[in-house]
């Protein structure tokens, strides 16, 4: 008898999910190059993305055939819209589907997208519905008429909001004028500075540097790239068909804290860039969390095992060790060490982790040394020094070297 095919290997392949920087490559490094990407983000959008891709393909076939991609990037949901979307290749060949597991945000997956994307046009529409895709067209043709950047605004002439309530515009509103105070020669270039929906030439944010936060991307490419002659098209924002919307308070934070760290991204950012403070903090934290866990071990060891006083050191900051390699790899540094899957790796990260240290103890005592009995320091002052000498030392080192991803799939 005969066995039937599996059917998932009859399925179209998915894009592989893009890694690294989130930088768009230029278009001088595309193989096959096409006019137009559009990129459709989902999360639980299994019951919209059928009907989205159907009519995106109505609309663009007619204008752009055989010139155009649609790629959904799915934040790996629950729903499994990336495999209603992947059942869908086989019917729409401009159709490309990238599986996101392991990272989550609608900017990013936007950019992700842009990465994978081939063309010289770049957008993005939401998966829900509420952007009337017709709207497409008349951005698509503004970028072709020599518009850089094309968005659609509800606060423009044809723009409007369907069933809003009350609070809500208020707080849309509030949330411009806001934008306008912290970040005014970005945001007051255009009416919707939080339209989800709109088109940019590559050219103009090609290999650079993007760093978004929340869920709205349009802040970010206009913050960072280099975009002159903008159209703003109206649009009515539509209820949504299917599905639970995804805007939450924290969104409105992330919102404020993206304005700040747009406007204040130039002497900030070059310093975050040579000098991560973020994991330097939370490298701090760690520490802290050792030395608890050293002298309860020490205590334990000495006092109730009756083990050599220096066995006991010896043992106990080795715990100690291992308890901060343990939160550094899952949290400081987590976001690298997921790239070096496996025991071996983890085991190399621990003894590199361990040799780092065991030198910042010796670098330690050398500059209590020198500091007190050749510069003739007070003692608990040379002390205090040569520990923050050497927590620099042992985060600086540790991230250069103990979580370096230097093994790659070949």
């Amino acid at each position: 008898m005969q066995t039937p095919p599996n059917l998932a290997t009859t399925q179209p392949a998915l894009l592989p999910q893009a890694q690294g920087e989130l930088c768009v490559p230029a278009q001088r490094s595309i193989a096959d190059p096409l006019t137009f990407s559009l990129i459709i983000p989902t999360f639980n959008e299994g019951g919209n993305v059928g009907a989205m891709v159907r009519c995106l393909t109505k609309l663009l076939d007619p204008v752009l055939p055989d010139n155009y991609e649609l790629i959904v990037v799915d934040d790996d949901s629950p729903d499994r819209t990336w495999e209603r979307a992947q059942a869908l290749m086989a019917d729409y060949p401009q159709l490309q589907v990238m599986r996101r597991q392991g990272e989550r945000g609608l900017s990013t997956a936007v950019i992700r997208g842009w990465q994978a994307a081939r063309g010289e046009i770049l957008g993005v529409i939401d998966g829900d519905l509420q952007h009337p895709p017709e709207i497409l067209l008349q951005l698509l043709g503004n970028i072709q008429q020599g518009a850089e950047m094309a968005i659609a605004s509800r606060h423009v002439s044809g723009g409007g909001i369907s069933e809003w309530s009350l609070f809500r515009r208020m707080t849309s509103r509030g949330a411009q004028l806001l934008g306008l105070v912290i970040l005014p020669q970005v945001v007051g270039r255009i009416s919707d500075p939080m339209s989800g929906y709109f088109l940019v030439q590559r050219s103009c944010i090609e290999e650079f540097q993007l760093n978004p936060a929340g869920y709205k991307i349009l802040l970010e490419v206009l913050g960072r790239g280099k975009v002159e002659r903008i159209a703003e098209v109206g649009y009515v924002f539509q209820e949504r068909q299917d599905g639970e919307s995804k805007v939450t308070w924290r969104q409105s934070v992330e919102y404020i804290q993206h304005l700040v760290r747009l406007r204040s991204r130039g002497r900030l950012e070059r310093l975050h860039q040579k000098f991560p403070i973020g994991r330097f903090l939370r490298f701090g934290v760690v520490g802290f969390s050792g030395l608890f866990v050293d002298m309860v071990m020490f205590a334990l060891l000495f006092n109730t095992l009756r083990l050599d006083v220096i066995l006991s050191t010896l043992l106990s900051a080795e715990v100690a060790l291992i308890n901060n390699f343990f939160w550094n790899d899952l949290w400081t540094f987590g976001d690298i060490s997921r790239h070096q899957p496996g025991k071996r790796q983890w085991l190399k990260r621990l003894l590199k982790f361990n040799v780092v240290c065991g030198a910042g103890i010796v670098l330690q005592g050398t500059l209590v040394g020198l500091l007190s009995k050749v510069l003739g320091m007070d003692a608990l002052l040379a002390k205090l020094l040569a520990i923050a000498i050497v927590v620099l030392w042992n985060f600086w080192i540790n991230f250069k070297l103990s979580w370096r991803v230097t093994d790659v799939k070949k």
